[in-house]
């Protein structure tokens, strides 16, 4: 298996831990306060990749730092703006807003990275968006305050994305996707003090959440992340992660709110779901290629 087909699996890994953690949020945020969470949830996840990357944090330099604290930023602002909109909106919603970052990015990528996308991802944005559009409602247009929130969450994601691939390019991937964690560690916890360190209910879920989101969706998402996205382009990160609600929608329907009811799947949101899947798909069919070319070329020279 080549090292890209690994990276684009990797990271659909990570999607598919994401988007299971947007109900547990959902279910968390109504009675936790919101930096209190998210604090928590980052510190954990900092502690852990020092931990195990210790050794590795002697390489760090001023130029390292720079794009550690920039990626970091970007982090700290998807999550505040998504985490904070999730109040205002649904678990599906929110998943499926926060994946328009496949529209962005390669925009961004062309104009900033000057990475044109092959001909097979742009269709597959161009499906994966309107996937998008049916699963946020399609014209039913049931838009409010909290999906304003998490478009701002998009945004930021997708400057994550492109610095990612930019710092990466030029520096040890572990040492970003341990700055950046860290970055939003501290950022999270001096908002978290500037509202006198709330604490929040501590019971059962609140751990879960905690240790699920935190080591897993947090310290191995993000660290995976960043280390696969230099064998990956910025296009088909964004398109995997796109699969996001996709994830999310079904977990929803699986997993009950802290009311007890569990969301419905409607027409809409199962077009929606093929779409994105079949835009996903189509950004692999270049890989696919050149596998089947490499293959070729070494029963040529067999």
């Amino acid at each position: 298996m080549s090292h890209n087909w690994k990276a684009d699996l990797s990271i659909l890994g990570i999607t598919i831990v994401w988007g299971s953690s947007f109900i547990l949020m959902k279910n968390l945020m109504d009675y936790t306060p919101v930096f209190a969470y998210l604090s928590l949830r980052f510190v954990l996840a900092s502690v852990v990749l020092c931990i195990l990357f210790n050794k590795r944090l002697k390489n760090v330099n001023i130029q390292v730092l720079k794009w550690g604290l920039l990626v970091g930023l970007m982090v700290f602002g998807g999550m505040m703006f998504q985490v904070a909109g999730l109040q205002y909106t649904s678990a599906s919603n929110s998943a499926f807003i926060t994946g328009l970052n496949v529209v962005m990015v390669p925009i961004l990528s062309a104009l900033y990275l000057k990475k044109k996308p092959s001909n097979y991802a742009f269709v597959g944005v161009f499906m994966a968006a309107i996937g998008l559009f049916f699963l946020t409602g399609a014209f039913e247009f049931n838009y409010n305050k909290g999906d304003f929130l998490t478009l701002l969450s998009a945004v930021c994601f997708a400057f994550q994305v492109i610095f990612i691939d930019k710092a990466t390019s030029k520096h040890d991937p572990v040492l970003i996707a341990v700055l950046q964690v860290s970055t939003a560690a501290v950022f999270f916890t001096i908002i978290w003090g500037f509202q006198k360190f709330s604490l929040p209910v501590v019971n059962t879920t609140l751990i879960t959440t905690i240790l699920w989101t935190g080591a897993l969706g947090t310290a191995l998402a993000f660290g995976v992340q960043t280390v696969a996205q230099k064998y990956t382009s910025p296009t088909r990160t964004a398109l995997i992660i796109a699969c996001e609600p996709v994830f999310a929608a079904i977990f929803a329907w699986i997993i009950p709110n802290s009311a007890g009811v569990t969301e419905r799947p409607t027409l809409y949101t199962i077009m929606g779901c093929l779409m994105i899947f079949t835009g996903m798909l189509l950004s692999e069919v270049p890989a696919l290629k050149l596998g089947n070319k490499q293959k070729q070329s070494c029963q040529t020279r067999m």
